[in-house]
């Protein structure tokens, strides 16, 4: 079979081997692929596998031999699951591989925000701490996370591992999920959207997007919130409105935003985060670590198999 990946660069940089996928078939791997090349980079493909870029039913029409699409992440937006059912062509993800990665990047934003680490490494390397009178010093505060309340939204593998971690460091959890109140894990207890923002000292968020969910964290929900509350997004950017949360920032209404997503990836250089006070963006990495993208590698490439064989799993639509 003719296998194509469309955008390998970012799941594999050249640290990884393609290897397995060589195995399955005739493989072409582009590093990146722009929204006019897709169609001319698919023809013939049977199977098409795809991080970012976008399968919709236009590029459906123009490759009739396509009969099976993988995405290379958990998301699988990116991909007209619908149109592709009415076709017979099967779309499979990759589930729970960067749980553990994407849990350690949502402390790392919050280790920063209370700890200031950057902020301190810095002024050192400037020699502020070489000149100081006394034998430290601090100019920011630096809260304890023991007895603060994390509030999550979204009760998945990834908030249930965020949870973990937060209990760990001596923190209340509470939740907004759509699991049953009886089935709750121990140490974290469900409440409202509202109830969780007016209680939670550090807001997490941790949810699909869907049409429900978009800009979910928007002017009005941010006046809910704890005056002088943390929150920190490694789900996806549009989850909240970019220039709300900004205005948040300045008034100090929030008091610190850790991001690793945003509405537009790449984002606008005028993104108003990127003048706001307090905005910690990293660029969508908290996926990318080398053992994450090793079980991503491992999945997809088993993920193609299974469909060869006849038996296919981890299936979006179907």
């Amino acid at each position: 079979m003719k296998i194509v990946v469309l955008d390998g660069y970012s799941v594999n940089p050249g640290d990884l081997s393609w290897e397995p996928f060589e195995d399955l078939g005739e493989l072409t791997v582009y590093p990146s692929t722009k929204s006019e090349e897709t169609i001319a980079r698919s023809l013939g493909a049977e199977i098409l596998l795809t991080n970012k870029v976008i399968i919709d039913k236009n590029v459906m029409d123009a490759l009739p031999d396509l009969k099976y699409i993988g995405v290379l992440a958990t998301g699988y937006n990116v991909v007209d699951t619908e149109e592709a059912g009415k076709r017979g062509i099967v779309v499979t993800n990759i589930p729970a591989y960067s749980t553990d990665s994407v849990a350690q990047m949502t402390f790392a934003h919050l280790l920063n925000i209370t700890n200031r680490i950057g902020h301190y490494a810095t002024e050192n390397i400037k020699g502020r701490w070489s000149g100081n009178r006394d034998f430290c010093y601090w100019d920011t505060q630096i809260p304890e996370l023991s007895g603060k309340t994390l509030g999550i939204v979204g009760l998945g593998n990834i908030g249930l591992k965020v949870a973990e971690i937060a209990r760990i460091f001596g923190m209340d959890v509470f939740a907004f999920t759509h699991r049953d109140a009886s089935s709750m894990p121990s140490g974290i207890q469900k409440t409202t959207l509202d109830g969780l923002l007016s209680t939670s000292d550090i807001l997490t968020l941790h949810c699909p997007l869907t049409a429900e969910t978009c800009e979910m964290i928007n002017s009005d929900t941010i006046m809910k919130m704890k005056r002088g509350a943390i929150l920190i997004n490694t789900g996806r950017g549009r989850l909240v409105n970019e220039r709300d949360v900004a205005e948040a920032l300045v008034s100090g209404q929030l008091a610190a935003y850790g991001a690793d997503v945003m509405c537009e990836e790449p984002p606008s250089s005028d993104n108003p985060l990127f003048g706001a006070p307090n905005a910690f963006i990293t660029p969508h990495i908290a996926w990318a670590t080398l053992e994450a993208r090793m079980r991503l590698m491992t999945v997809a490439a088993g993920n193609v198999k299974a469909f060869m064989d006849g038996l296919p799993v981890n299936v979006v639509n179907g």
